[in-house]
């Protein structure tokens, strides 16, 4: 849920070496209404400076409206804009590469033919023998067809790409694991189900992205029942695993009871119907639904949930989650006295958690700590290890322990580039995979820092 359109550019400007000139640029951008990341220093004369600061912006008229503010404060001068989020994404941001050098014939026919023979006749004899000797392992497939691509909506696979390779460096990054971004041309149920089904014997796993609701329910469902590997749709799990953490520290932090409290979910897509669901597992408890779709409330009722709508869940539940993408969605007014509240939608939240806190909730946050990138690469990690057919429900709540357990004081969460966090996550699944008997490795291995 921690997205984020904003645009961020690296301005270059000259100062002038007066005194005051670098205090007034930076207060004209903060009344311009623009965010100042970071100040670098490129080079200092007795006559001028020269600075790169990254700012950020709503939108392309904001962005220049900052850029007006700049060019009229006296002693700067605008040298360059650079969008380094576009020079970043040049050529992509992965690749594969080989693990070994081949420099001598020697080598060639160790890894090819016609050595590689040996290897292809050991595995046709047994299949089981292919995560020993080659890359499947390790292999993670990340499928979408561009239906529901952050908060853009269907922008089709192409333009989803950035996000699935961006996935793909987060799993090699902090657990090991090779993400390969699968792009799939087709918004069909049953040609996205054959196509992923065809391309399984290539992955260790399946991570299903954003792919839009109620199809993705379905994909989901029948893969997993097709597939003798793990299949997560990283939009219901992923979010609700990390949502589970942050609630199972906000009811810490306040003394709430999670076992006891009433709980009510707003919004019932693919994350809200995923965390509602948890939470009624985590509890035993039903939990209250609200959304438009008569659809969604009706696969949410059958699911255990109760139909309901914005102003009951307001007026009765204890713990209010929200994924609606409306922001301003819940009223001042509405906030009762002892609330958590988690507004999860981003840019903007359905309330602000300040002004929740003000009219009298016990804890608020939004979407920019809920960050699924806190789950799925230790999930994803630990189920390969375990060699796990499937993902459960326990091996998912492990995770959100563990998450919740490692979180710091005072904070919703853990930061996401804690490795650590990452490495105890992937243990944790893999532990609970054992445990409930479904692993079919016989030990878990080290996951490597």
């Amino acid at each position: 849920m921690a997205w984020e359109r904003k645009l961020i550019r690296t301005v270059r400007i000259r100062n002038s070496q007066k005194t005051g000139v670098l205090a007034r640029l930076l207060t004209a951008i903060a009344e311009a209404g623009g965010n100042t990341g970071s100040l670098v220093l490129l080079t200092e004369t007795s006559q001028n400076v020269v600075r790169d600061i990254t700012i950020s912006a709503e939108n392309e008229a904001h962005l220049e409206t900052i850029l007006e503010a700049m060019r009229k404060n006296e002693g700067t001068r605008i040298i360059e804009v650079r969008d380094e989020v576009l020079e970043l994404h040049q050529k992509g941001k992965i690749a594969i590469r080989s693990r070994y050098p081949i420099e001598s014939l020697t080598t060639l026919r160790r890894v090819y033919t016609p050595g590689v023979a040996e290897v292809c006749l050991k595995i046709a004899k047994d299949p089981s023998q292919a995560r020993l000797y080659t890359s499947i392992s390790h292999m993670v497939a990340i499928v979408t067809d561009g239906t529901a691509v952050l908060g853009l909506g269907d922008i089709g696979p192409l333009a989803g790409m950035p996000v699935m390779e961006g996935k793909a460096m987060l799993m090699e990054t902090l657990v090991g694991l090779s993400g390969i971004p699968i792009l799939l041309n087709t918004k069909d149920t049953e040609e996205i189900i054959a196509a992923v089904a065809a391309i399984s014997p290539t992955f260790a796993a399946i991570q299903l992205e954003d792919i839009s609701a109620p199809r993705c329910f379905e994909i989901e469902e029948r893969l997993q029942a097709m597939l003798d590997i793990p299949v997560l749709h990283d939009d219901q799990h992923g979010t609700a695993v990390v949502c589970t953490a942050a609630l199972l520290v906000a009811t810490r932090e306040t003394g709430t009871d999670l076992n006891k409290a009433v709980i009510g979910q707003i919004g019932l897509g693919a994350a809200g119907h995923a965390i509602g669901v948890m939470m009624m597992r985590l509890t035993g408890n039903p939990v209250y639904g609200a959304d438009l779709s008569p659809e969604a409330l009706d696969r949410f009722e059958k699911a255990g949930g109760k139909k309901s709508n914005l102003k009951e869940v307001m007026e009765k539940c204890d713990i209010v989650i929200a994924t609606t993408g409306a922001p301003n969605l819940i009223k001042p007014e509405m906030v009762r006295k002892g609330q958590i509240i988690l507004a999860l939608s981003n840019p903007n939240p359905e309330i602000d958690p300040d002004v929740a806190m003000e009219h009298g909730a016990a804890f608020a946050a939004d979407g920019k700590s809920v960050n699924n990138v806190l789950g799925f690469p230790g999930i994803f990690r630990g189920a390969v290890d375990a060699n796990a057919p499937r993902i459960t429900h326990e091996m998912l709540l492990a995770a959100a322990h563990v998450i919740a357990e490692m979180t710091p004081p005072g904070e919703l969460v853990p930061s996401p580039l804690d490795k650590k966090v990452h490495r105890a996550v992937a243990r944790a699944v893999a532990e609970m995979a054992i445990k409930q008997g479904i692993a079919r490795a016989d030990y878990v291995p080290y996951v490597e820092e």
